[in-house]
């Protein structure tokens, strides 16, 4: 492998690579507690999430790629609320919901260099889920992305303009979601859902010790596809500003939010993001090697599930496009993602339609 193939696996690090060792781990009931909520606390999906999750599994999840047993992939954390004993759904999504996914930071400038990989979306879509990428500047800030989260809103189809609109963010597309709906109507009114999977919702103090232009760097690699834009994505990442923000405005009525939190055992984050975990083991351990568990979850949100997955092991299959991968800094990006994202929609589907 040449020299130049070797430069977009070293960004996609971020220099962040490091020797493994272990940190602080819990995962008993106090964890509930952090989590932001009113004073009736917040509403425990997981015992119900489990049930569609471990069902998809074990019903034909062993033919998906990156496999794992339900226990494997699923945290428990504290108490979760009972399994409701409802045999599941398994049949054809009948609501023709069309789910726009939001990446996080940085996406746009790598997807280049990892294979075209449209598994997720292909699988989804044999049980009626239209799933489609709302792309976003990678380097950007929130109030950017909104903007663009708006117009692939206003540019689809006629036939699409009646569908009801899902949209699911990972990491700092979650806040520029939440932002769209929040500063334009013609979204909100749109959207029945939004999904937060490793949202970073409260920012991370990672913005607070990283520099912007450790990230610009991405746009100045041949073929990144990718523009620095207004170089704003850390700084719309700080902790400071993303409580005020939360804080100055009520999310619209009318959608359903839910949060699907990375919570990995330390044997379960890939040495890529080891360093960023420990240092955010300085102020919580139970972190995904880039957002603390508790700035995962947005207020009001019904909390779906902890997953036994780091950062990108949730989102990406690093590992499974870029084979050198697996044996350098992704080595733990194996994660049943298909399966996760077909029990999601199953769940927010029953959920929306009151129907089990």
């Amino acid at each position: 492998m040449t020299t130049r193939n070797l430069l977009p696996l070293a960004l996609l690090c971020l220099t962040h690579c490091a020797g493994i060792q272990q940190a602080g781990y819990t995962a008993d009931e106090s964890a509930l507690a952090l989590l932001p909520a009113d004073a009736d606390g917040f509403d425990d999906g997981r015992g119900r999430f489990r049930e569609i999750f471990c069902s998809i599994l074990e019903g034909h999840g062993q033919n998906l790629k990156d496999y794992r047993t339900c226990e494997e992939a699923l945290t428990r954390v504290g108490e979760e609320s009972p399994p409701t004993g409802v045999p599941i759904r398994r049949g054809l999504s009948n609501q023709d919901f069309l789910v726009g996914l939001v990446p996080g930071l940085g996406w746009q400038c790598v997807k280049h260099w990892l294979k075209k990989d449209n598994y997720v979306p292909l699988h989804v879509a044999q049980h009626g889920y239209d799933l489609r990428l709302f792309d976003v500047d990678g380097l950007s800030s929130t109030e950017n992305n909104a903007l663009q989260i708006r117009d692939h809103v206003l540019s689809l189809s006629q036939e699409d303009e009646s569908r009801p609109l899902i949209l699911m963010g990972h990491s700092k597309g979650t806040v520029d979601i939440l932002q769209a709906v929040v500063s334009y109507p013609e979204v909100s009114s749109r959207v029945v859902a939004v999904v937060s999977l490793a949202g970073a919702v409260g920012g991370s103090p990672l913005s607070e010790t990283m520099q912007q232009s450790h990230f610009d760097r991405l746009a100045r690699v041949p073929r990144s596809g990718c523009e620095p834009g207004d170089s704003g994505a850390l700084a719309s990442l700080n902790p400071a500003l993303r409580q005020q923000w939360l804080a100055d405005n009520s999310l619209p009525d009318g959608i359903r939010y839910y949060s699907v939190i990375a919570y990995p055992d330390p044997e379960h984050v890939s040495y890529g993001l080891k360093s960023t975990y420990l240092k955010l083991a300085e102020v919580d351990a139970r972190n995904d090697g880039r957002l603390i568990f508790y700035d995962q979850f947005i207020p009001g949100a019904t909390l779906l599930a902890f997953t036994n997955a780091d950062h990108f092991a949730i989102s990406t299959p690093v590992a499974r496009q870029l084979a050198i991968s697996q044996s350098t800094f992704a080595n733990k990006s194996d994660y049943p993602r298909a399966a996760l994202l077909e029990a999601i929609l199953r769940y927010v589907e029953e959920d929306l339609t009151g129907s089990e």
